[in-house]
C-alpha cells in the first residue's frame, strides 16, 4: 500500500464503504480503515441486517399464530435457537463477505485498524491484526464515517451480562421468560417485537407520553394498539431510576409520573434509549474539525468539515442516523472531492420502523407542520377500505398525505401498515418531484395492491373515491 492516498475513509459502514467504492470507481487510490475484519460497520454486523433477519422470524411466527381466521392451524411452533442464530449469522457473513470481495475487485486497501489524526493530511493507523505494525499514512482527503454506538445513561449502567444494549440483544443467546425494554423508540420496539414473538413476556417503558416520538400520533396509534396486544405491558411517562442485580434477575426501580417509585424484577433488561455519535477520534483536535453540542461533527451542505481536507458522513455527521442518509452523503462527498458541485439537500429522507405493522414517513409531518405554523391540508385513506389489506387480514393500516394548503403540492407522506417500509418509496419520489395531489391521483396504481392506498388517499381528498363514501358538499 502506498503511503500517500488520494482518499482515506475511516469507518467501513454503509457510508464509508459506499464512499470508498465510488471513489475507487472514479480512479482514486483509496484506503478504508475500520476496527472490524470485514466491511459493513454496525449496520451489517450488529444492527440493521441481523435485526431485520430476526424481525422476519418474528413475522413468520406471528403470521402462523394468527392464521386461524383463514382456516389454518399450524400448532405450537418449535424454535431451534441454535439454528436460528446460525441462519442470522449466515446472512451477515454473506453480506460482509460480499463487501470484502467488492473491496478487492476495486483495489481498495482495507486495513483492520484504529486511525488517529496527526494533522489535516496525516494519519497513524494502529493495525489490529496479530502481525500488524503501526503505519503512517498521508492523504489528500479523508472521510470520517465512524457511525454511532448505543447510548447508556449513567443511571442505567450496570456491569451485568443480563443488561443488554441493542448489540448484545441481537446475539439471542437465550429466550428469557421476561424482559424489560427501556425506550419506546424504533430500536426498543423492533427488538421488543422479536423477543415477544419468540415467547418472552416483554414490558416496554417510555419516559415520554407517546411511543415513536417524531412520527405523527395517528400513525403511532395504530402500531401502539398492535404492540399492546403482543407484549405484556406498555408504560408511558415512566422513568427507570435504578438497576440492581439479584440472583435470579435484574431489579428495576420505576418512577411513574403519577405514582411513587416501585420495583419489579426481570430476567433481562434491554436499554434502548438512543445512540450517540462516534465523533471523538484520537487526534481530531489537531485539526480544525468542529464538534457541535450534540456530539456530531459539524459539516456544510457538501459534507465538508471546517478542515477543507476532511469530510464527515453518516451517523457521526448528524441526524437522522439512517444508513440510506449515509449512502447519499457518501455520493455527495466523493463528487465534491472529485471536483463536482453536489450538495446534500433532500426534501424527503424516509424513516421506517420495522415493527408489526411497520410505520414509515418522509418529508414534512403533520406534527412538524403544526410546530412550524405552516398551514397544510391532510388526506387520509383507511386500509379498512383496501381490498388487498383485507385479503392479508391486516386492515388496520392508514395512508396519509400532507399537502401545501395553497398549491396542494405533496410535502410529506406517512404510512402505517404491513409493508409500509416498501410503500414509502413512492412517497419519497412524489415529494422530491414536487407532485401535486392531482398528479398522484392521476398515476395508475396496480390493483389489488397496498400501493393503491396512496392513489386512493389522493382520490378521497379530491372527492373522487369509489371505495369510501363522503356526502357531497353544497
Amino acid at each position: 500500500m502506498p503511503e500517500n492516498q488520494d482518499l482515506v475513509v475511516i469507518g467501513a459502514g454503509p457510508g464509508g464503504y459506499t464512499a470508498a467504492f465510488l471513489a475507487a470507481d472514479r480512479g482514486l487510490n483509496v484506503t478504508i480503515v475500520d476496527e472490524l475484519a470485514r466491511p459493513g460497520g454496525v449496520c451489517l454486523h450488529h444492527g440493521c441486517m441481523p435485526s431485520k433477519a430476526l424481525l422476519h422470524i418474528a413475522k413468520v411466527l406471528t403470521d402462523a399464530r394468527e392464521s386461524g381466521p383463514c382456516g389454518i392451524d399450524f400448532g405450537v411452533p418449535s424454535i431451534d435457537l441454535a439454528r436460528l442464530r446460525q441462519w442470522k449469522s449466515d446472512v451477515v457473513s454473506k453480506l460482509t463477505g460480499g463487501l470484502g470481495q467488492l473491496s478487492k475487485q476495486r483495489n481498495v486497501n482495507y486495513v483492520q485498524g484504529r486511525a488517529a489524526f496527526d494533522d489535516a493530511h496525516t494519519l497513524t493507523v494502529s493495525c489490529l491484526t496479530s502481525d500488524g505494525q503501526p503505519q503512517r499514512l498521508t492523504f489528500d482527503h479523508a472521510i470520517v464515517a465512524t457511525g454511532s454506538r448505543p447510548l447508556k445513561p449513567t443511571e442505567l449502567e450496570l456491569d451485568d451480562a443480563r443488561v443488554f444494549d441493542s448489540t448484545s440483544a441481537l446475539e439471542l443467546e437465550t429466550i428469557p421468560g421476561s424482559m424489560l425494554v427501556i425506550g419506546g423508540g424504533y430500536i426498543g420496539l423492533e427488538l421488543g417485537t422479536v423477543y415477544a414473538a419468540l415467547g418472552c413476556a416483554v414490558t416496554i417503558v417510555e419516559m415520554s407520553n407517546s411511543l415513536l416520538l417524531g412520527a405523527d400520533p395517528d400513525l403511532v396509534r395504530v402500531v401502539a394498539k398492535r404492540i399492546s396486544s403482543l407484549v405484556e405491558d406498555v408504560h408511558l411517562e415512566t422513568t427507570v431510576t435504578d438497576l440492581s442485580a439479584s440472583t435470579d434477575g435484574i431489579d428495576v426501580t420505576f418512577q411513574p409520573s403519577e405514582d411513587a417509585s416501585r420495583m419489579k424484577r426481570f430476567e433481562r433488561v434491554l436499554v434502548a434509549v438512543g445512540r450517540t455519535p462516534n465523533s471523538h477520534l484520537s487526534g481530531l483536535g489537531k485539526t480544525r474539525v468542529a464538534i457541535d453540542s450534540c456530539g456530531f461533527i459539524s459539516t456544510d451542505a457538501q459534507c465538508r468539515t471546517a478542515e477543507t481536507s476532511i469530510f464527515a458522513i453518516g451517523d457521526v455527521a448528524g441526524e437522522p442516523m439512517l444508513a440510506h442518509k449515509a449512502f447519499h452523503e457518501a455520493r455527495v462527498a466523493v463528487d465534491v472531492i472529485c471536483g463536482g458541485s453536489s450538495s446534500f439537500e433532500p426534501l424527503a429522507i424516509p424513516a421506517v420502523v420495522f415493527t408489526d405493522p411497520e410505520v414509515a414517513w418522509c418529508g414534512l409531518t403533520e406534527t412538524r407542520a403544526a410546530e412550524l405554523g405552516r398551514p397544510v391540508l391532510i388526506a387520509k385513506f383507511p386500509w379498512g377500505a383496501s381490498g388487498r389489506a383485507l385479503t392479508l387480514n391486516r386492515p388496520e393500516g392508514l395512508t396519509k398525505l400532507v399537502l401545501d394548503r395553497e398549491t396542494q403540492q405533496l410535502l410529506g407522506v406517512g404510512i402505517v401498515g404491513v409493508g409500509a417500509g416498501e410503500l414509502i418509496a413512492e412517497g419519497v419520489a412524489a415529494v422530491e418531484m414536487g407532485m401535486t395531489v392531482s398528479d398522484l391521483s392521476s398515476a395508475i396504481h396496480p390493483h389489488p395492491t397496498l400501493s393503491e392506498t396512496l392513489g386512493e388517499a389522493a382520490d378521497l381528498f379530491l372527492g373522487q373515491s369509489a371505495h369510501v363514501y363522503r356526502p357531497r358538499k353544497p
